[in-house]
């Protein structure tokens, strides 16, 4: 895979969702003790797990957005 590949497929998209997944359900685990605790998450993890979320009723990226643009 190349890192300068200018279009990804969703396999790609979906494999890159499912390693900050499990990344962030690490890093909550060593932060708590606990990968499934009662304890809040960091404004970083809600950003991680919100973005990585798929909701079909949201339109991603939001109107107005300053993000790069896919291929």
């Amino acid at each position: 895979m190349s890192i300068f590949r200018r279009r990804e497929t969703k396999t790609d998209d979906d494999a890159r969702t499912y390693r900050l997944l499990e990344g962030l359900e690490d890093a909550y685990a060593i932060r708590t003790g606990d990968p499934c605790g009662d304890a809040d998450m960091t404004r970083f993890e809600e950003v991680v797990l919100f973005a990585t979320a798929y909701d079909q009723a949201e339109t991603y990226p939001p109107a107005g957005h300053n993000f790069p643009k896919r291929g």
